[in-house]
Parts: structure tokens; C-alpha cells; sequence
């Protein structure tokens, strides 16, 4: 039985009267909890308007704990660890591209108390399931490239400068071994999903956003990476969160 571990937060106390309840933010793949979300753009003005801000440090990332195996990171131990870290209290949740999957899930099992829920970049497809992962590996200790493309990508992410390949590829077969699945269960709560209009990652995203009864669906301009770094993004954010 693995032992339940908190995951590392970053918390911002409001600098002025309360407004409204805590806003999580939970990063993507590959990024980290300061590249996803600046303080500039976003502690510090829903500090600024009543907010307390937990950003949350994903296994494997930046600021985030190693991943010595796969069982740590399965989806439900790894909500559980999310859940530890934020706490018991009634949370806004927002959720970018895997942190966007991570929050559906949050929302939808109870693990933690959501108030309003956002989901920007969400893919309706299970990607984890499909890497290579003996190929992976092998590429990132100076093997060939993968010959498939999505292994490909994946290698290329987990790869770059300052990232822990071996705990991103544990990440990635821990996640696996429970696929995203929204026709299992779905949010109960207000949903808003926000996609870049650019982006590949996204398509199908109107099948899920109708199994969400009551959410909407806005599009802003960008790409996958564009879409989360435009004013249009956060201003969308903050208005469904009545910032």
C-alpha cells in the first residue's frame, strides 16, 4: 500500500478583503507551475481581488517530487496527493491540458470540493496509453528517436532543458494505467472549457463539453501553447470566477 503524499503547493494569501473561495491552478504536462501560471498574471491579481492562490506542483515537474515508479502516479492515488495538498475547503478549480484532465477528474470523483471548475486545453483523447514507452526510454539514455510520432513527441518534451525524463515517463505509464475516460463520470458543478482556436489537441472538445450538463465552451485565439499565455485565456477565467 503506497502511503498518500501530499503534493507541494505554492499558496498566495489575499491582499485584500476575501471575495470568494481559493483558485487552483494546475499546470500541464512537461511544464511547471511557474511557466503555466505567472505570478504576475494571475496570483498576483486574484490575490488582488479577494483570492487565495494554490498552484500545484505536479510529480515529475519543476517543483514537484521525483517519481521513483509508476504505482505513486496512477490517476486515483495521484488526485488523492493533489487532494492532501489543497486541502478540505470548497476550491475554484482551473486546469490547463493534463491539469485540465486532472481537474474533470478532481470534480467529478469528490476528491476534492470544487465550487466552479475550468478546463483549458483539454484533449478528448487518451495519449498516454499509445506511447512506446520501452522506445522512450531508450531514446532519452541516447537510443534511436522513436519511429512513432506521438512517442516521438512525448520523448521530445520529456527531454528538454531542466526537465527529469525518468520521472516524466513514470508519470506517463502511471497515468496510463488509468486512461481518462469521460464517459465514465463528469463533473456536476459549473464548467467552463476554454479552447485556442489554433489548437489540434482540442478537436472533438464539443463531445465532452455536452457530457457536462450546463458548461460552456469558449474559444480564444492561439495554439496549445499560445492559447494559455493570451489575455484572452485569463480573462475568460476570471470572468466565469467572478473575479
Amino acid at each position: 500500500m503506497i502511503s498518500v503524499v501530499a503534493l507541494p503547493v505554492t499558496r498566495t494569501r489575499p491582499t485584500s478583503e476575501v471575495t470568494g473561495p481559493p483558485v487552483v491552478l494546475i499546470h500541464g504536462f512537461a511544464a511547471n507551475g511557474t511557466s503555466d501560471w505567472p505570478a504576475e498574471r494571475w496570483a498576483a491579481p486574484l490575490a488582488a481581488a479577494g483570492r487565495e492562490v494554490v498552484v500545484v506542483h505536479l510529480p515529475g515537474h519543476v517543483g514537484g517530487p521525483a517519481v521513483g515508479t509508476p504505482d505513486e502516479v496512477t490517476t486515483a492515488h495521484l488526485l488523492r496527493r493533489i487532494a492532501e495538498g489543497v486541502g478540505a475547503t470548497e476550491v475554484d478549480v482551473v486546469g490547463y491540458s493534463l491539469g485540465a484532465r486532472l481537474a474533470w477528474d478532481l470534480a467529478a470523483s469528490g476528491a476534492v470540493r470544487v465550487r466552479r471548475l475550468v478546463l483549458g486545453g483539454l484533449s478528448p483523447m487518451e495519449p498516454f496509453g499509445a506511447v512506446d514507452l520501452a522506445a522512450a526510454r531508450a531514446a532519452v539514455q541516447g537510443g534511436p528517436p522513436p519511429a512513432d510520432p506521438l512517442t516521438g513527441m512525448i520523448t521530445g518534451m520529456v527531454s528538454g532543458e531542466g526537465q527529469d525524463a525518468g520521472s516524466l515517463l513514470n508519470l506517463v505509464e502511471g497515468l496510463a494505467r488509468e486512461p481518462f475516460d469521460p464517459a465514465g463520470s463528469a463533473p456536476e458543478v459549473p464548467t467552463l472549457f476554454v479552447a485556442g482556436e489554433q489548437d489540434p489537441m482540442v478537436r472533438g472538445i464539443d463531445q465532452i463539453v455536452a457530457r457536462v450538463a450546463g458548461a460552456r465552451l469558449q474559444h480564444v485565439p492561439g495554439d496549445h501553447f499560445g492559447a494559455l499565455a493570451g489575455d484572452e485565456f485569463r480573462a475568460a477565467v476570471f470572468q466565469f470566477l467572478e473575479i
